[in-house]
């Protein structure tokens, strides 16, 4: 299940790529037209500017803006940022160790293609595309 933190992530990106370019948007004004609270967007803005995503400037005129184009920032690479993995089950996570009931498993190719058709749709669809 993808967390709050993944959908909000997202919402904020489309949000920031909505406004102007040039200029720096207070987390205020987001946080009021995303109906989510400031204090947790900052805490998804912390991962967000040390993955490079966007850029941060305090005092006045200060706020966020986006560093890269919406159509180069895919949701899968935004979700596996926030969720650590979209893999449906465990055994499928980055770095899981290999079940060893794997080879007898009955369901894995499943899991499998329900995973490779979850990468797909996701690092195919774009913030511009949700913008």
């Amino acid at each position: 299940m993808i967390s709050t933190k993944g959908r909000y992530a997202i919402r904020l990106l489309v949000d920031l790529a909505r406004q102007d370019r040039e200029r720096f948007t207070p987390l205020g004004e987001v946080a009021d037209r995303q109906c989510i609270s400031k204090l947790y967007l900052e805490i998804i803005l912390k991962k967000l500017v040390a993955a490079k995503y966007i850029v941060g400037k305090s005092g006045k005129c200060g706020g966020y803006k986006l560093t890269k184009d919406p159509e180069k920032i895919t949701v899968l690479e935004i979700l596996e940022l926030m969720e650590g993995t979209v893999a449906p089950v465990a055994c499928l996570s980055k770095g899981a160790k290999i079940c060893p009931f794997r080879k007898k498993c009955s369901t894995i190719a499943m899991w499998m293609e329900f995973d490779e058709m979850t990468k797909e749709y996701f690092g195919k669809k774009t913030i511009a595309d949700l913008m």
